[in-house]
């Protein structure tokens, strides 16, 4: 399964915001065996929105969409997805049905606009905010507020399915310049992948669908770089 993510806000392109969302979801998608393929930003703009999302839909298998909920004159995520997706804006009957049950709201206290999603979207409740989510066809769209996306994403989880992989991490105090050739011929010895991020020391991350195989290659770069201290 192929996921793109989409975060919306300019608070988010100003810097004013960490996107810790969007390594959160990368992390639980990939521990999924998802393969999360684009992790984009957009501004508050509806226009914006729609083209990116609309984008997304066609290349990809779901497009999750997190921020940007809202009644408020900046939550404008729902009106680009129903403009992504050619629908209107309108009340949600579950949602307000939430709201009113679960919630413990009045009709009358909720600001206009709090229960508008796409037309025909699967509402998903918000356990810890207010505003609800919506599965659109195959978008996903959940809050901003890292509480309330957490909460409603774990709800769904189950949906985002892929073929189950394994990671283990080398550390090595060798540059990264100089071990090209050893992770060259490490994945071609062994079916792993390799990514490389230099730090105080460099880690070496290999990732395999087989967990023996794993292993092995783990093992083979192992016996063939100096290890980091701390790792020994």
């Amino acid at each position: 399964m192929r996921i793109a993510v989409v975060t919306v806000g300019d608070e988010l392109l100003a810097g004013d915001t960490v996107n810790t969302n969007a390594s959160w979801l990368a992390e639980r998608l990939t521990a999924r065996g998802v393969r999360v393929e684009r992790v984009t930003t957009v501004p508050d703009r509806v226009a914006e929105i729609a083209r990116v999302v609309n984008e997304y839909r066609a290349e990809y298998d779901a497009v999750i969409v997190t921020g940007g909920l809202g009644p408020t004159h900046d939550d404008l995520t729902m009106a680009g997805v129903a403009a992504a997706v050619g629908r209107e804006l309108v009340e949600h009957e579950a949602a307000l049905e939430w709201l009113t049950e679960h919630g413990g709201y009045a009709a009358a206290e909720l600001s206009e606009g709090t229960t508008d999603l796409p037309a025909r979207a699967r509402m998903l409740p918000n356990e810890v905010g207010v505003a609800p989510g919506a599965v659109v066809e195959d978008i996903y769209v959940l809050p901003g507020v890292p509480e309330e996306m957490k909460a409603m994403f774990e709800r769904i989880e189950s949906e985002f399915n892929g073929e189950t992989t394994y990671t283990e991490t080398v550390r090595t105090v060798e540059p990264e310049s100089e071990l090209v050739g050893r992770l060259h011929d490490v994945q071609e010895m062994f079916d792993v992948t390799v990514g490389s991020y230099p730090g105080d020391d460099v880690r070496l991350k290999l990732t395999a669908n087989d967990e023996s195989e794993l292993r092995d290659a783990a093992g083979w770069l192992e016996e063939r770089v100096e290890i980091a201290d701390e790792a020994k």
